[in-house]
């Protein structure tokens, strides 16, 4: 059952389209049949209380929560120790189905509008007819959405996508309102053994200082500020080096006493800006009642273009390994960190229906398995090979490695160098799921046009010749990053309803995601219910791929590790993956 949520000033007005306006077709307006007349409205004292209710009174999976942004909405209900188990974001899912849609229709003002910040789950917040539509708009665009889908080319497809993305937001504002858990005084232990105590403000720590007087002697620069890059590029040079940068790699090929130091003091400088002491006050809140800190963080889902995740602050997509042992579980608690273990190859092989390529990677490690064909003859070179045909790399060691790839992989190859064709030529590509890569700005329109004008010269051939590569490569990657990143979803989605029907540990609660990155999640959990955890993750992602390619013998192994704090995950050695039964659509 669908429930269309529209949030008002005295509460949320909620029904069920089956009695509503609906449309057509996606740019034909709806057909008067009801309004508001057709929805409830729950005042907001009563919304949790009411939801939980809906919640636990419906049958099978549950009602769909149809709402307008569910960064706006479910902050509200977490705050109230509410979690609903599916929902579709009109917002997210009308960006998608903008480009993938057959016949896109404007997005209302109301979902163009910049999403809420989870951070600040008010309910006095002002609603305006911009940022809050009326009812029967909701349902209206809802049946929008609803119709393009069931028009496009692999609406089956489509559908999952939708509500994989959907429930990616639900994860990201549960993610945030749990937050990770971190030990406080341990990261002032890890700066502290890094940089030296704590300065007062505006003032170096003590590493950093002598590293910076060392640097200034060996360049023979004494009022040199090793922060400023242009004040650094010119004492070097001034040294006789002949450096276009201060980049870590231009550097690590001169031989000269100061690249060690200036090394050395760079990496501690990116920790200090990066997780140092203002990061730690800014976004870590101090443990109570016997429990780690909290690291929160904004996540937004499909903030990239590909479908990946983004976050608008905090850098939780970056935790450097440094830092990582002050990620501590709390008391009576463990981490179950798990990583998948070369997902784009492995979507590559599924989309293409490339058996060889797939099969490589059935006992393990892919790259392994390359070497073990013969196809290459490190793992190293296996690695290169297989970046090089999803990232359109041809110099050097690539170029040799790719003519082999494509022998042995011709299905998998093809696939990408024809994304990379339709790219170059000005075309747009779909993930598996159906994600559309936008199409190419006016801009790289008009070089390509200046280019096969009568008067058009070597250089403005030359520009065209260079921007088409570049947007095949973009392509040629589009399709395999977007669909490991559907893949990804669906792992989450699937973890997380799992980790729902588990009975929570009395005084201590239930299992639940805490952090995303691309290929690996966290799962903060009960230790007595640490083994069950673990399956799930196993389990998952065996469901997960065959939610995206049915029964493609198609492998996606994890390496699992069950530790106190993040740092002691090992990461090096994936292990099989579980199998599943198939699973109840998300």
């Amino acid at each position: 059952m669908d429930l269309v949520v529209a949030p008002t000033r005295e509460g949320l007005l909620v029904g069920d389209p089956a009695a509503a306006a609906v449309a057509d077709a996606p740019n034909q307006e709806p057909r008067p049949a009801g309004g508001e007349a057709d929805a409830e409205c729950v005042p907001w004292p009563a919304v949790a209380d009411w939801v939980a209710d809906q919640e636990r009174s419906a049958s099978g999976t549950g009602p769909r929560w149809v709402w307008p942004d569910t960064a706006a909405i479910s902050p509200r209900l977490l705050a109230a120790g509410v979690r609903v188990g599916r929902c579709h974001d009109l917002r997210l899912c009308h960006a998608i189905l903008q480009l993938a849609a057959p016949d896109p229709w404007p997005a209302p003002p109301w979902l163009t509008a910049a999403p809420a910040q989870p951070s600040t789950p008010s309910l006095l917040d002002d609603l305006t007819p911009v940022t809050h539509p009326a009812w029967e708009e909701v349902v209206a665009e809802h049946a929008r959405q609803v119709t393009a889908v069931a028009a496009s080319a692999e609406p089956g497809r489509l559908r999952l996508l939708l509500a994989a993305e959907s429930a990616g937001a639900l994860i990201a504002a549960e993610m945030h309102a749990d937050g990770l858990p971190w030990d406080r005084e341990r990261h002032d232990e890890i700066l502290t053994a890094a940089l030296g105590p704590r300065p007062q403000h505006g003032l170096r720590p003590q590493r950093l200082e002598r590293l910076a007087a060392q640097i200034r002697d060996l360049l023979h620069a004494p009022g040199l500020n090793p922060d400023s890059q242009a004040a650094l590029l010119k004492a070097l040079r001034n040294a006789g080096l002949d450096l276009q940068s201060t980049a870590k790699w231009e550097l690590a090929g001169i031989a000269h006493p100061v690249v060690g130091p200036l090394l050395e003091y760079k990496a501690l400088a990116r920790l200090l800006s990066a997780n140092g002491w203002a990061w730690l006050d800014t976004w870590v809140e101090p443990g109570a009642h016997g429990r780690s800190g909290r690291f929160r963080t904004d996540y937004v889902p499909g903030g990239v273009v590909t479908g990946r995740w983004a976050t608008s602050g905090g850098g939780a997509l970056q935790i450097p390994r440094a830092i990582r042992a002050a990620v501590v579980a709390d008391p009576g608690w463990v981490l179950v960190v798990a990583d998948a273990a070369q997902v784009e190859p492995r979507a590559l092989a599924g989309m293409a229906s490339d058996l060889a390529l797939a099969g490589a990677g059935q006992d393990g490690d892919l790259y392994a398995g390359l070497v073990a064909t013969g196809v290459v003859e490190t793992r190293e070179r296996a690695k290169v090979g297989m970046l090089s045909a999803l990232y359109g790399g041809t110099a050097g060691e690539a170029g040799a490695i790719l003519p082999r790839l494509r022998r042995a992989y011709p299905r998998a190859t093809t696939l990408v160098d024809r994304a990379a064709e339709i790219g170059a030529g000005g075309g747009t590509v779909r993930t598996w799921l159906g994600r559309t890569s936008p199409p190419p700005g006016p801009a790289w329109q008009q070089v390509q046009g200046r280019a096969g004008e009568v008067d058009a010269d070597g250089t403005d051939e030359r520009r065209a010749r260079s921007q088409a590569r570049d947007r095949g490569r973009f392509t040629r990657n589009f399709v395999v990053q977007g669909t490991a990143a559907e893949w990804a979803l669906c792992w989450m989605a699937e973890t997380r309803r799992r980790l729902r029907d588990l009975d929570p540990v009395p005084g201590l609660g239930r299992p639940h995601l805490v952090f995303f990155l691309h290929d690996e999640i966290v799962v903060h959990t009960p230790q007595a219910l640490s083994d069950q955890v673990a399956q799930i993750v196993q389990e998952s992602a065996t469901v997960a791929g065959r939610l995206l390619f049915g029964g493609f013998p198609l492998s996606f192994p994890l390496h699992v590790a069950t530790v106190r704090a993040y740092a002691d995950a090992d990461k090096d050695s994936p292990g099989p993956a579980g199998d599943a039964a198939a699973s109840p659509a998300l």
